[in-house]
């Protein structure tokens, strides 16, 4: 008899909703969802009852952790280390989506999770080349930067223009509305570029990866280009991917990398660098 993965999800927003249902439609001969937390109870309930399964909805975070063996992340970036670090004491395996929020900790996790013999998934997201850049990592690489377009509206709500009292209905062409490194970006715009943190969490580092963030009124979709420079070569992607249909804030591509990555944990055959 196949022992099925115990999976909770935490965050039940756009992503953590399509994720959910992902593991109960396509993965339910390997994996079990156990459970759905949210500091919005009411989130979590309605997603339990759009999975017919009210039972699902659970009241406390350690509860959840407890019961599973992989924790799944969908929450936001200003709560995604305690959680991680929570899971991890539990010798828990985690999944983070909310990548921004680990960018100035990852180390520390890195070293609790070689402690507790647990694992952490991070994975693509937005973006394509990760595999690349983990090669190439083995070599001296130069230059990594990421340059991102999305459309003025999916920067609503960002502290860095908000500071700056910047308006986005006045933006009529390209605007360039950040240059700087990842961790500068993450900070700025948490809710928007956790492409940064994955990227050069894989790649040079956070204080060595460019990221540029460029408002652009006449895209419908979040474009995002990558550089890799490097003793070994060059690599350059395009990815234009079309906007979450739940949260303009997201890349449709985003849930289906962690869709993949999790395929990747219940499947045997590892695939890709």
């Amino acid at each position: 008899m196949v022992k099925l993965l115990k999976i909770g999800i935490t965050g039940c927003g756009a992503i953590g909703s399509s994720l959910a249902k992902v593991i109960t439609s396509e993965f339910s001969d390997k994996a079990q969802l156990i459970g759905l937390y949210d500091v919005d109870i009411e989130k979590a309930y309605k997603l339990a009852n759009r999975l017919n399964n009210q039972k699902l909805a659970v009241l406390n975070l350690d509860d959840l952790i407890n019961k599973a063996d992989l924790i799944i992340e969908a929450t936001k970036a200003d709560a995604v280390f305690d959680i991680a670090r929570k899971t991890i004491l539990a010798s828990r395996d985690i999944m983070i989506m909310s990548v921004g929020g680990i960018i100035e900790h990852y180390k520390e996790l890195e070293v609790l999770a070689n402690e507790k013999a647990v694992r952490i998934f991070i994975p693509s997201g937005a973006i394509c080349g990760i595999d690349g850049l983990k090669a190439l990592s083995h070599t001296k690489i130069n230059k990594v930067t990421l340059t991102t377009k999305k459309p003025p509206q999916a920067f609503i709500g960002s502290p860095y223009l908000l500071k700056r009292k910047i308006r986005l209905d006045n933006i009529k062409e390209d605007t360039v509305l950040f240059e700087g490194n990842a961790i500068s970006a993450v900070r700025a715009f948490p809710q928007n570029i956790n492409v940064a943190a994955t990227l050069s969490i894989a790649g040079i580092g956070p204080e060595n990866t460019t990221v540029r963030i460029v408002a652009s009124p006449n895209i419908d979709r979040n474009i995002h280009e990558i550089e890799i420079d490097s003793e070994a070569g060059k690599i350059i992607t395009r990815t234009e991917n079309v906007i979450h249909p739940d949260n303009p804030k997201t890349s449709y591509l985003a849930v289906l990398s962690a869709q993949a990555t999790i395929r990747e944990i219940l499947d045997p055959i590892k695939i890709g660098t």
